[in-house]
């Protein structure tokens, strides 16, 4: 059977299609239009996927490791709970957490095919894979039923989103009762003399790095650029509060260059 689709409804779903392509949004420090914002994420993401790993261990000086075993720590992971790693990359995460806890079942997403890639490729390489799957999913439109995971992690990628808020709610959406949201991002460092230290490193260091390392330094002035746009650690509290989780907490770390946010849904 045909389904008839009423005028004045055709005309409001072209209204929304043109307010969306009209509608502004940073893309680093650059205005972007917002439908356009994820193509040029996704350019930087398959520009640095091969050098993906080299890099973040040279811009934290290995820290980032670190960062993301204290995540898995905080987690509070059952043995049989079932996960959602959201831009994933090459897997840090899903690796700690599978090596520990071989009873999850994990699924290792990233809106980006070669990032995603080279996570299923270490997966298989370093054996990890046997509980884990692989998605290419958009963490603002993910493809579950409501209540499936008991646990949600992204892992520096949430910065990335074209709409924050939706990637929140759609997140809430998909934990079960009593689920879990933690993101690791970078944040602001609350040390106003750190803080200016930290800016000099991000402009002057970072894409140097790139270039040497990567042959890439404007992926790396985003990311750099892509960190100051992002909320700080009280904000981005306020938005996940706002997008439905009953509490949210945060620990930071390195004077706050990142923060743990950990979230409990209703």
């Amino acid at each position: 059977m045909v389904k008839l689709v009423k005028a004045d409804t055709i005309t409001s779903l072209n209204l929304e299609i043109m307010s969306d392509i009209n509608k502004k949004t940073h893309f680093g420090y650059q205005e972007v239009n917002k439908i356009d914002k994820s193509k040029y994420v996704g350019e930087v993401f398959t520009s640095v996927a091969k050098n993906y790993d080299i890099m973040n261990d040279a811009m934290s000086f290995g820290m980032h490791r670190l960062w993301k075993k204290i995540l898995v720590e905080l987690a509070a992971i059952g043995e049989k709970d079932t996960i959602l790693d959201i831009a994933s990359g090459t897997g840090d995460i899903s690796k700690l957490i599978s090596k520990e806890y071989p009873k999850t079942k994990i699924f290792m997403s990233d809106i980006n095919y070669e990032m995603l890639n080279e996570g299923r490729n270490r997966a298989i390489d370093e054996s990890f894979d046997s509980n884990c799957s692989f998605c290419q999913l958009s963490g603002e439109n993910l493809p579950f039923k409501d209540s499936t995971f008991d646990l949600i992690t992204v892992g520096f990628g949430l910065r990335n989103f074209t709409d924050k808020e939706k990637g929140l709610s759609e997140m809430k959406r998909c934990l079960s009762k009593n689920g879990r949201l933690l993101v690791l991002e970078f944040s602001k460092p609350v040390n106003p003399l750190f803080s200016k230290l930290y800016d000099w490193y991000s402009f002057n260091i970072l894409p140097k790095l790139g270039s040497i390392l990567a042959n890439d330094s404007e992926s790396y002035k985003y990311l750099a650029e892509s960190i100051r746009m992002h909320p700080d650690q009280e904000s981005l509290k306020k938005m996940i509060i706002k997008n439905g989780f009953k509490e949210c907490k945060f620990f930071n770390i390195l004077n706050g260059v990142v923060a743990i946010h950990i979230a409990y849904n209703d």
